[in-house]
């Protein structure tokens, strides 16, 4: 059985499920692992089922458990799960084989009672079997004739099932009388609690799983097996179903916490315009983009959430590989190429300040399918599409959010809490298809200027910066490249540069050294201004010290400044952890501002005094105001030092 043979609800609420920051993975044992048969000791559970709980509870974040009303020693015993795979018997009151020692003297007597009155009552009753448990007392009657069967479980039911201290849980052809709580409702709960689950799925079959059902809330699944009336919200056929279920919802775990082959980081093209940024990958997707500001949430965060995150991609209808993708000759405008299809991308330069304006230009000679799903504040929240003759309207977003794209009919899709738009376009040779993200704006009218111009002018804007360059003659055009990539850094408005354009990209595949680095570093950003001034540039060093000026404005002195700021100056919130975002191929957490912002960092002065020096030799003079602060630091740095080495051992310094 296949994935597509699920319900398409269905297979839609695992894969929302798949994303839940920590997962707990919980399901009956008969009729749901294992099929149904007239000897219990046969029930053997499926194969692809176990491999399937195996895997799941290797991943990370994800717990995987089966509840069942076998004893806890048989359960263990047939089913031969691993060890990493909880078990939980006796319909929730066994979590471990010793359990039977915590039972009192009074509820060890109750159980011993039972046992006796039980013993007696189907002593005559041919195909009755009783299932003797640490807590509890089970009658099977599914082998006995009809008859017989009732008139056993009426007994029971008039009988012992009726006395102070029994707790009773009747299932299919089966009646449990346990002197202690037995619930799956109860053991799933504390399973819940003690991984931290922030969702859970139940798959059961029988009666008794339903109260597991009812206490699944918010974002769980229920998943029941057979026919019936039942509290869970989706209903499979059989054991094979169950397999195929826990296949998938592995496969799509994985996947969101993995990553689906994160591109190499180092093979991601930069879009910049010195007001926004955006990552484009190999295969043309924009991978990542945030607004209004390089250090605001993302829009679109496929980078470190997978698609689910954002994403807006671009590929031929047939699929097929990429032959290759290069920034146009000093431009920050990118080029993506199939053998019959061109995506042109770049972020419009001479847009309005408070926007950020993408354009992607689709040419060739075949057919394109477009993905547009934004997901602003990373994922955390909801929105909707609106398809309008011009374009889509994104609904639910703080700043208003257009993609204008006339003559592209699109079909949108929701996974409930999020929608997404998906259409099929035909380029021609010479009308191709013109897409316009706005951000900031809800106008969707024709722009007065023709794309075609508003391409070349955005390129000439960084092909004229470069010919003012100073160039080595050894190699030239990583050079170029490399200059153009700082100087897409810089966020002209405020003069600040930033530290890099992203955030949580990990030292080390699956490490944990994930920083936010999207804000103004003062060291850093003195040097990549240092490195351009060596190459003649000297703007962005003399914007950047107007930033450092009126940061310095607002303190006492500069031994107050912070390591680092926001682009426009001021100080940073908290660092916050977004735990629903997996991160870069899997490597968490995923943060969002910068503990460092708390720091004594004492080599924020020297790099910014060196960038004064190296600007004065460049222009054949100083600034009073550049002089004053290069004085004031000076002055306050002795002071500075011998603060610091009084307490060697305070964790002023966290990254490098």
């Amino acid at each position: 059985m296949t994935a597509e043979a699920l319900p398409a609800e269905l297979r839609r609420a695992l894969v929302q499920l798949a994303r839940t920051p920590r997962l707990l993975v919980a399901c009956d044992y008969d009729g749901t692992l294992a099929p149904i048969v007239s000897d219990p000791e046969q029930a053997r559970p499926s194969t692809e089922s176990v491999g399937a709980l195996r895997s799941l509870a290797g991943l990370h974040e994800t717990t995987a458990a089966v509840i069942s009303g076998r004893a806890l020693r048989d359960l263990a015993t047939l089913s031969r799960l691993p060890g990493e795979v909880h078990l939980v018997g006796s319909h929730g009151s066994e979590f471990d084989v010793g359990f039977v020692h915590a039972l009192d003297a009074d509820a060890k007597a109750l159980h011993r009672r039972i046992e006796q009155t039980l013993d007696d009552l189907v002593a005559d009753a041919e195909g009755v079997h009783l299932e003797t448990k640490p807590a509890s007392i089970a009658v099977h009657v599914r082998r006995a004739a009809a008859d017989i069967g009732a008139r056993v479980l009426d007994a029971v039911r008039s009988g012992p099932a009726a006395w102070d201290g029994v707790q009773v849980t009747e299932g299919k052809a089966v009646i449990e009388l346990a002197v202690v709580q037995t619930d799956k409702g109860h053991a799933l709960d504390v399973l819940r609690h003690q991984v931290g689950a922030t969702a859970a799925v139940f798959i059961g079959d029988d009666v008794t799983d339903e109260k597991a059902f009812a206490r699944l809330t918010g974002p769980d699944l229920g998943i029941h097996v057979g026919d019936g009336e039942t509290l869970a919200g989706y209903k499979i056929t059989d054991t094979v179903a169950v397999a195929t279920v826990l296949a998938f919802l592995l496969e799509e775990r994985r996947t969101w916490l993995y990553g689906e082959q994160a591109p190499p980081i180092e093979r991601l093209s930069m879009l910049a315009n010195e007001r926004s940024v955006a990552l484009v990958t190999p295969d043309a997707k924009i991978t990542w983009l945030c607004h209004p500001e390089p250090d605001s949430a993302a829009v679109f965060a496929d980078l470190l959430g997978g698609p689910g995150a954002g994403v807006f991609s671009i590929k031929p209808e047939r699929n097929g590989l990429p032959l290759g993708q290069r920034y146009l000759p000093n431009t920050m405008t990118v080029e993506t190429r199939w053998s019959r299809l061109l995506v042109t991308d770049y972020l419009d330069h001479y847009s309005a300040p408070h926007r950020t304006d993408l354009t992607r230009v689709i040419s060739g000679a075949t057919t394109a399918r477009i993905e547009f799903a934004p997901r602003p504040e990373f994922g955390q929240v909801p929105v909707a599409l609106i398809a309008e003759d011009d374009g889509l309207r994104v609904v639910g977003t703080s700043d208003p959010i257009v993609l204008r794209s006339p003559g592209v009919t699109w079909e949108i899709s929701s996974d409930g809490q999020h929608e997404t738009a998906t259409a099929i376009v035909s380029p021609g040779p010479d009308s191709p298809v013109v897409l316009e993200l706005r951000c900031g704006t809800d106008d969707l009218s024709a722009n007065p200027v023709s794309e075609s111009e508003r391409r070349g002018r955005s390129g000439r804007y960084w092909s004229e910066w470069v010919e003012t360059l100073a160039v080595p003659p050894v190699e030239k055009e990583l050079v170029v490249r490399s200059a153009l990539t700082l100087r897409g850094l810089v966020h002209s408005e405020t003069g600040s540069i930033m530290a890099a354009a992203t955030t949580s990209l990990p030292e080390e595949i699956g490490g944990v050294r994930n920083w936010d680095y999207r804000y103004c570093w003062l060291r850093d950003a003195a040097l990549t201004a240092q490195a351009l001034v060596s190459l003649g540039s000297t703007s962005e060093a003399e914007s950047y010290l107007g930033w450092v000026h009126r940061v310095l404005a607002t303190l006492p002195g500069p031994e107050r400044l912070h390591p680092l700021y926001t682009l426009h100056g001021t100080t940073l919130g908290p660092e916050a952890v977004i735990d629903t975002l997996p991160g870069y191929a899997g490597s968490r957490p995923v943060r969002v501002g910068n503990l460092a912002n708390q720091q004594v960092q004492l080599d924020v002065f020297g790099p910014v005094v060196d960038l004064v020096a190296k600007l004065t030799e460049a222009r054949g003079k100083i600034t009073d105001d550049d002089w004053r602060m290069v004085q004031a630091m000076a002055q306050v740095m002795p002071r500075y030092s011998a603060s610091y080495a009084k307490y060697p051992c305070c964790p002023f310094r966290r990254q490098a």
